[in-house]
């Protein structure tokens, strides 16, 4: 007799008459092992898949303020952010057909960094590498590179940047761009224009003043395939938010 024939009449020796065990028979008790390991297994791979999207967004770069920013949830309140909306999805779904950047720009709290994480968390569930990071953190990788106690260099962090699905720059014109700034910039638009991989700006400065700081250079990159700019010109959300003592 082997195991479990002998467990299955083990059962059925000790239950109360009134209880109806699970396994009547050996087959019974098969087939519960197959579908208890099947559920297991699903279960496993629900948990590699949270924990590999989890890894996937912490390295998008994209903050907690943002993290479940999606085109559902932004708020529309005038013809303007109905356009940048429309405009927003449409570059998203015409993202693998077409080579495209964009520029949102425009005063603070007014969506820009919402419908650029939605572009970038709609992207990655759909397969595709982001980053999204502000031009002082992407200096100071940079910088990072001089340390001689650094692997990397700063022609492999630009070369690794430069293969990324769809890079986010942010907070373009915070503070004054120096001259290596608008060299390092031009070689990552530069390198990714001719791979034909994606970028994004973020600012608060209008094209008169982003063309001053960045170069009439840089702009031309931007503008290439069918790339997009987006003016944001209207009462900041934070306005309207009321502050709970």
């Amino acid at each position: 007799m082997n195991n479990s024939i002998y467990l299955i009449n083990r059962i059925k020796s000790i239950i109360p008459s009134h209880v109806k065990p699970k396994f009547l028979n050996e087959k019974d008790l098969l087939n519960w092992n197959k579908k208890q390991g099947y559920l297991s297994s699903k279960s496993i791979l629900r948990k590699n898949k949270a924990l590999k999207m989890q890894k996937i967004l912490k390295n998008s770069g994209i903050q907690k303020l943002y993290i479940n920013c999606s085109f559902s949830n932004y708020k529309i309140s005038n013809p303007g952010q109905e356009k940048v909306l429309n405009s927003s999805k449409k570059y998203v779904i015409n993202f693998e057909k077409d080579f495209s950047n964009f520029i949102f720009s425009g005063n603070p709290g007014t969506g820009k960094n919402h419908l650029a994480s939605a572009i970038g968390n709609y992207l990655i569930l759909h397969g595709k590498k982001i980053l999204i990071i502000t031009i002082a953190n992407l200096m100071s990788k940079i910088k990072n590179t001089f340390n001689k106690n650094n692997e990397s260099s700063e022609s492999l962090l630009i070369d690794k940047i430069s293969k990324i699905d769809l890079l986010i720059i942010d907070e373009i014109g915070i503070q004054k761009s120096s001259e290596y700034e608008k060299i390092i910039i031009h070689q990552i638009i530069d390198r990714r224009s001719a791979s034909k991989k994606s970028t994004g700006m973020l600012s608060n400065l209008n094209y008169q003043k982003l063309h001053e700081l960045l170069g009439e250079r840089i702009i031309d990159r931007m503008k290439l395939g069918n790339s997009i700019w987006l003016n944001f010109y209207w009462k900041s959300y934070r306005s309207y938010v009321k502050i709970k003592k």
